[in-house]
């Protein structure tokens, strides 16, 4: 039948009804929509902030805030992103339209202009927190090896490489993002593993060990732009800058059920972040890895179960930041019907093999994961997820917010801004540091 695939799903707009009773308008996708429950799609968005970039979270955020900047940093990142992620889920359902892209919502709202910007910083987002994926899998993945044979013949680059097949094979397989299904609950108990066997090895190791230097490290100048650059990395962590995309799946109805997964991210799924970061860096102080599981000591099973978990949650994880690339790829080339048909995974293995190919390269070529954490929070987590959220909301309600509600908006939109500028420059300092003190396709 027109406009329907094979398995049903429709592939032209259509009509539903929101909790008003409104006809909504969705929008053409190759991919399933209103297909999940509220709790699977709260387990993506978990899945998203405790994936293995939790491992990096002492390092990368508590070393450079110390105790007081990082606790209250941490909390204050929860909250305000709790807040800017169900600005943008209130926008989901606007004007008698479904918005399941985030770059259908900002076009939508301000026209093809910004319809094409908030494309390009949506996709240099999901790109560079890829990148970060393939990093850190290859980190696990390295640090597997050195558990067993430390003879320095392997180097990072070449674990980066083998991650970035196996993430490609995964991306093969899978068609779209409601397809994970089971493998969101294989990811959960990953996430368990690594957490849990990282707090515990951090706990014995902090017990045992005398005590530890809980200074800010660097000079004066150094702290600044660590400082900042920090801020950043507190952003990334709660952020996906994909949540139209992932709000897209949940069932009817959809603002509704998708506030009932944020509630459960922001809530139960932030206290594993919690614990290992503050463990990690209690334990360690100063000293404490931008990989935790480097850091820590005991048997080198129970280590390497936990790198295993770490490399799997990751390859995991990926994909579901990628899917909206996939998704975009898959609906502009009509890619419909079976995902075993020739055509359909012919395309996979050319298009999505190819996307990870380059992801690849540049993980192996700049493996500095918290400078990757740090740049990709300032160029474009703090500019999706806070200041256009907070605008679009302003211009989308102006004539239902009072004068201080507007004036409320505006104070977000420019702090947020100062942020995101101040932070990007801290991020390039610190990138071209470590490329002065390390080679291209480092060992570090």
């Amino acid at each position: 039948m027109e406009g329907r695939r094979d398995d049903g799903v429709s592939t032209r707009p259509t009509k539903v009804y929101s909790d008003e009773q409104l006809a909504v308008e969705i929008p053409e996708t190759a991919h399933q929509i209103s297909s999940d429950s509220w709790f699977q799609v709260g387990f993506v968005l978990t899945t998203g902030i405790n994936s293995a970039y939790v491992l990096g979270y002492s390092g990368a955020v508590m070393v450079p805030l110390g105790w007081v900047g990082g606790v209250v940093g941490l909390v204050l990142a929860t909250a305000i992103s709790l807040y800017a992620n169900t600005l943008i889920a209130k926008l989901h359902e606007f004007d008698g339209k479904r918005h399941i892209r985030y770059r259908d919502l900002a076009g939508f709202i301000y026209g093809p202009n910004a319809y094409s910007l908030t494309w390009v910083l949506q996709y240099v987002n999901l790109f560079m927190i890829n990148v970060g994926y393939v990093i850190l899998a290859g980190q696990a993945l390295k640090a597997i090896y050195v558990l067993f044979k430390d003879d320095n013949v392997m180097k990072l680059p070449y674990f980066i490489a083998m991650a970035g097949f196996v993430c490609g094979l995964f991306a093969i397989c899978i068609p779209h993002l409601s397809a994970l299904r089971i493998w969101l609950g294989f990811s959960t108990f990953f996430s368990l593993v690594y957490i849990v066997i990282a707090f515990v090895l951090s706990l014995h190791d902090g017990i045992r060990a005398p005590p530890r230097d809980y200074s800010i490290p660097g000079s004066d100048i150094s702290r600044v732009f660590t400082t900042i650059g920090a801020s950043a990395s507190l952003v990334f962590a709660f952020n996906t800058g994909m949540l139209p995309e992932i709000q897209a799946t949940v069932k009817q109805p959809v603002v509704g059920n998708m506030m009932k997964a944020l509630y459960f991210q922001f809530t139960v799924g932030v206290f594993p972040l919690y614990a290992v970061a503050f463990m990690g860096y209690w334990a360690y102080g100063n000293d404490a890895s931008a990989y935790l599981l480097s850091s820590v000591s005991g048997p080198a099973w129970v280590k390497t179960f936990a790198n295993i978990s770490a490399f799997f949650q990751t390859v995991i994880a990926l994909h579901i930041f990628a899917s909206p690339m996939y998704e975009y790829l898959d609906t502009k080339y009509g890619i419909k019907g079976s995902a075993l048909a020739i055509k359909n995974l012919s395309f996979r293995i050319m298009v999505r093999g190819g996307y990870l190919a380059v992801t690849t390269l540049l993980a192996a070529a700049l493996p500095f994961i918290g400078d990757f954490m740090s740049l990709t929070g300032a160029i474009s987590t703090f500019p999706l997820t806070f200041i256009l959220a907070n605008h679009m909301y302003l211009v989308a309600k102006r004539n239902k917010l009072t004068s201080l509600q507007k004036l409320w908006h505006w104070l977000n939109v420019i702090f947020f801004g100062f942020m995101s500028v101040t932070a990007a420059v801290a991020a390039l300092r610190l990138i071209a540091v470590d490329s002065k003190n390390y080679s291209i396709f480092a060992d570090i």
